[in-house]
């Protein structure tokens, strides 16, 4: 009977296989009304016949000649068809339900035509019987074969995926601008998904603010876009504005974070897209028919759109290529808001380094300055580079150059923090490397009123006091570079003029911060005419070259520099300088002047009270040389009470010093160090009003103390028409 069932069984498909085609129109027909999710693809549909087609053929052979299930082979149509539904991301199972179904709609049949064409109802048991098994067998053998094929395709596809993943990586947010970051998005999706890609940011993202919502519809600005490879380009609109109905798709998105797919037709281009007549007459011509709608959101808030549309012949968009575009998208959204974040904190702390910064150098003989800050041009930040110029007592002048480590916010304010503080401590008249004492110590203090999560404050500065009079230099480091000091310019051999350049010996204390550790200063003569040149790190370090090259370079261009210091300063930041620096640049370049002795008179005092007419004397006359006899009363007022106070409270020797500069100086100098007060004199008190008087008819007094004692002084005013009768200092 098992013969006679199989011998039937191969009758039966021999009498089906002309009848092959009928047997498909109806699969197909089922199929459609049971799956239609798959039949939405161009490509699933046109395989499919051919895949029934086979598959039928193949069943029918199989039972005509009785074939042993080793040399069962899935139909080549069959294997195609499952690829193409791992390509779309039509989930497995519905790979097996069709199979499923094809195989029972085709069992189905058999089992009818066995039931109307056997004799007898015994042959119809064992045909049924043997007919189930050999078609489960069927189903077991080529459903794995397919399996397979599969998933060797979706594996592909994820891989291909991860590539495209990994390359977006690399290639979007490679700087920290937020248009070139968009057109890298734009860039990619035109290169891996789609044939045109349009990014648009609102508003409120390129105006750095931090959140974008707004009542009424978003404004939009169009920033980049991108088409494939051999795809005529049509006119994307960028840098045009342009809003999105409240009940629009677009807005939705936007409001939502939630992607969207949408069919397209030629004639019916959306006018959102097309945004101008022109537009929608370039994109008809490219024949879109598919639309992928992907929010940039970062951080819960919505930064803008990115649209990816497909033309004919390419398929349309599935749910796979639609994550892939929701994956890119959401990174360079990231990315897009890191840039607007980094721009937004860069242009603050640049603007509080900007404000913080000296605008207008004070006029002032003693020297001439120039300056330039520079920030960097890396994605470091800005950074707490800071120079100054601080006139002093005795026609001395300071200058100061400085760097927080570290970069941003942070570095900016501890930046302004430190400037006021070396203006406070220079105000006082402290030496160099005093003044640094301190200042560590302010640093110090700083750091432990810091949160745990900042970053530890430290800093390097050189403090340098130049004095006209004595036409010397004293400085002092803390871990920062030595100045550069030029020469005034001679004659060579060609009748060319150059500078000798040196970088002066200079003890080189610790960066500020780390407290404990003592400071050193160096003390130098400069002739009239020299230049030095302090500057930070940022002017001589690079990854291309060694800080000595840099000095060489500097050395040679200071030593060439014109005679403008504005020039010199060019010169110095094009020789050295890339276009871009890595780091944040403070350069000061100064002058040096002097005072002849035509401006300075000086006389030694005997500690005896009967000296102090013979100062007035002293005083009265040497303003009468100068030409400034209306300043006789105050005058002689502020030298009586400065060399009483020298003789009473003070120690021998006593000199009496009178400088003419910008204004008109009288020191008195003796070897105490006690300071004097001011004091409230008390109505029957017969002294204690001296100090108070000079106060009070002085621009300004102080003391300041130096190693041998101290020194008090007291400034005025030159009035403009007496200062014209004045001679210039050399």
């Amino acid at each position: 009977m098992g013969t006679d069932a199989h011998a039937f069984l191969s009758d039966l498909a021999r009498g089906l296989t002309p009848r092959a085609d009928q047997m498909v129109h109806v699969m197909l027909q089922h199929l459609r009304s049971e799956l239609p999710e798959v039949w939405k693809y161009e490509d699933i549909a046109s395989v499919a016949p051919a895949a029934l087609s086979e598959h039928i053929a193949a069943g029918l052979d199989f039972l005509e000649h009785g074939l042993a299930m080793a040399e069962v082979r899935t139909p080549p149509a069959a294997i195609e068809f499952a690829r193409r539904l791992a390509e779309h991301g039509v989930p497995i199972s519905q790979l097996l339900r069709v199979y499923r179904l094809v195989h029972a709609d085709l069992l189905d049949q058999l089992y009818t035509e066995t039931a109307r064409a056997a004799g007898s109802q015994e042959l119809i048991n064992a045909t049924t019987v043997a007919l189930s098994a050999m078609a489960f067998e069927y189903v077991d053998r080529t459903s794995e074969q397919t399996v397979a094929a599969y998933q060797r395709e979706r594996d592909h596809w994820l891989q291909r995926r991860l590539i495209v993943i990994n390359e977006a990586g690399t290639r979007i947010g490679t700087t920290l601008d937020t248009t070139r970051t968009a057109q890298e998005l734009a860039d990619v999706g035109a290169d891996h998904l789609a044939d045109l890609v349009v990014v648009d940011l609102l508003s409120g993202a390129l105006q750095e603010e931090e959140t974008y919502a707004a009542a009424g519809p978003a404004t939009l600005r169009r920033i980049a876009g991108a088409v494939s490879e051999g795809c005529p380009a049509p006119a994307l609109g960028t840098g045009q504005a342009h809003t999105y109905p409240e009940d629009s798709e677009q807005a939705h998105v936007l409001a939502t974070g939630a992607p969207l797919r949408l069919p397209l037709t030629a004639d019916g281009v959306p006018a959102w897209l097309a945004m101008s007549t022109d537009r929608a007459r370039c994109l008809r011509a490219l024949n879109p028919h598919s639309l992928l709608l992907v929010p940039l959101w970062a951080r819960g808030s919505p930064l803008g759109l990115a649209q990816f549309v497909r033309c004919q012949p390419a398929d349309p968009f599935d749910d796979d290529e639609l994550l892939l575009a929701q994956e890119i998208a959401s990174r360079a959204a990231v990315n897009i808001d890191n840039a607007r974040r980094y721009t937004q904190e860069r242009s603050t702390a640049l603007t509080l380094q900007r404000s913080l910064l000296p605008h207008h150098m004070p006029q002032d003989a003693s020297v001439e300055t120039a300056s330039r800050y520079l920030p960097s041009g890396s994605r470091a930040g800005v950074g707490g580079d800071w120079f100054d110029v601080i006139p002093l007592s005795g026609a001395r002048v300071a200058l100061v150059v400085g760097d927080v480590i570290g970069h941003g916010l942070h570095a900016a304010a501890t930046m302004g923090r430190l400037r006021t503080a070396v203006r406070t401590l220079a105000d006082i008249d402290l030496p160099p490397d005093e003044l640094l004492t301190h200042l560590d110590d302010v640093v110090i203090r700083l750091q432990h009123e810091e949160e745990g999560d900042t970053d530890e404050i430290s800093a390097t500065c050189l403090y340098a006091i130049y004095d006209p009079v004595s036409r010397t230099c004293s400085l002092a480091s803390a871990g920062h570079l030595p100045p550069a000091v030029a020469t005034p310019p001679t004659a060579d051999g060609t009748g060319l003029t150059a500078r000798a350049v040196d970088f002066p010996e200079l003890p080189v204390g610790p960066p500020l911060g780390l407290g404990g550790l003592p400071f050193e200063s160096a003390r130098f003569e400069l002739p009239p005419g020299s230049r030095l040149v302090l500057y930070t790190d940022g002017l001589v370090q690079s990854r291309s070259r060694d800080v000595e090259t840099a000095l060489a370079l500097l050395r040679d261009a200071l030593s060439r520099a014109p005679a403008s210091l504005e020039e010199t300063c060019d010169e110095l930041l094009s020789a050295l300088l890339p276009s871009h620096p890595a780091d944040d640049i403070a350069l000061l370049v100064a002058q040096t002047g002097a005072l002849d002795a035509g401006h300075v008179a000086t006389w030694d005092l005997a500690s005896d009270p009967a000296v102090v007419s013979e100062a007035r004397a002293h005083a009265c006359d040497q303003l009468a040389a100068w030409g400034l006899e209306e300043l006789a009363f105050t005058t002689e007022l502020v030298v009586s009470e400065l060399v009483t106070n020298a003789i009473r409270y003070g120690k021998s020797p006593i000199q009496l010093r009178m400088i003419l500069q910008s204004a008109l100086t009288c020191e008195v100098s003796d070897a105490s160090s006690t300071a004097p007060h001011l004091r409230r004199a008390r109505n029957f008190d017969e002294g204690g009003r001296g100090l108070l008087l000079v106060a009070q008819l002085t621009e300004h007094w102080g003391t300041r103390h130096h190693r041998e004692g101290k020194v008090i002084w007291a400034e005025q005013q030159i009035p403009a028409f007496l200062g014209k009768t004045s001679s210039a200092p050399a």
